[in-house]
């Protein structure tokens, strides 16, 4: 980046102009490995000083909502408060349209100035990515080959591209969706972008799909079990990231039963319907949930115990790693530290 340019960046800043960042831009400023890295350094510190409410979720009708995510730092390495505006719609995939659309808006914490407008889709898909895949780093085997994706919608191939970043390992992606016809355009868009020798392709058979997999991840809205637990490989990590309320399921009880349980936040145990239904059905207890993300990178939790240990991880987003996303963005944006 040019000086002229972070001139004028650090200008606009200084000016108290409110800079918009659209999703173009996001794209060119993060990479995986930048992402992932900077929420493992910083979460142990920044953590404590977040302040993140839970979600507020707005039922628009029975398959819309708003959801307002707010967080505020009194940290001075992280002087920022943010809030990520989103809605969900789940009959856009009929339409062609994404289900998910979302803003984030970046304030500055000693002065409460606006600070960016950011395109909080882009930013919502990087940072789900990129806490799964730091996730997969202390819960899939040594030696994983075979990726299962299960959806293919838009964040489908950030998931992907994370992980392939994440588990060096990984040989093959299968993809499924309930329209066959996206699973096979997804192959074809990262069969034409990738250069490495990572084999795509799309399958129909869910359940044998499933039993392929070294790491099966899925980013659905679905509200009846996809993945069942008597299927999955001795060894396997399931990865749950799409649903955020209890009526949303994404794997049976029996994958809860079978697995060791992870979670991106204390809100997964009151928002994932995967979890929600496990504890009411006596499936498993608080008590059985392993740890969260920050145990594992703080090393307060171990990770993946044996190769043969079926792990899972559910996340339902949290405020704090996207405060941390946008601090990235931002920052990276003023001072052009690409």
């Amino acid at each position: 980046m040019a000086d002229k340019d972070i001139i004028t960046k650090k200008s606009q800043e200084d000016s108290g102009n409110c800079i918009f960042i659209n999703a173009e831009t996001i794209r060119s400023l993060l990479s995986y490995s930048a992402l992932i890295q900077h929420f493992r350094n910083s979460l142990p510190l920044t953590c404590a000083s977040v302040q993140s409410p839970l979600r507020q979720n707005y039922t628009i009708d029975p398959s819309s909502s708003l959801l307002l995510m707010p967080s505020w730092s009194t940290s001075p390495s992280l002087r920022y408060i943010g809030i990520k505006i989103v809605t969900t719609f789940a009959q856009n995939s009929a339409r062609n349209l994404p289900g998910v659309n979302a803003s984030y808006l970046l304030f500055d914490s000693s002065t409460g100035r606006t600070l960016a407008t950011m395109d909080g889709s882009e930013l919502t898909h990087w940072r789900t990515a990129c806490v799964s895949a730091l996730a997969a780093h202390f819960l899939v085997r040594e030696g994983a080959e075979v990726l299962v994706m299960i959806g293919a919608g838009s964040l489908a191939p950030y998931l992907i591209r994370a992980h392939l970043f994440a588990i060096p390992s990984l040989k093959k992606v299968i993809i499924w969706n309930r329209s066959p016809q996206k699973a096979q355009d997804l192959v074809k868009k990262l069969q034409e972008e990738d250069t490495s020798d990572v084999h795509f392709e799309h399958g129909n058979c869910l359940e044998e799909i499933v039993a392929l997999g070294d790491v099966v991840s899925c980013a659905t809205s679905s509200r009846s079990p996809l993945v069942k637990g008597s299927v999955l490989k001795a060894g396997a990590h399931l990865d749950l990231v799409g649903s955020f309320s209890p009526s949303m399921r994404e794997c049976d009880d029996e994958a809860i039963r079978r697995g060791r349980v992870f979670v991106d936040c204390e809100a997964a145990l009151v928002e994932s319907g995967e979890l929600v239904g496990a504890f009411e059905r006596g499936i498993i207890l608080h008590a059985d949930i392993a740890g969260r993300l920050l145990d594992m990178v703080q090393g307060k939790k171990s990770g993946r115990n044996s190769s043969d240990e079926i792990t899972v991880f559910k996340s339902v987003g949290s405020a704090v790693v996207d405060i941390l996303a946008a601090q990235l963005v931002y920052e990276t944006y003023l001072h052009g530290n690409l």
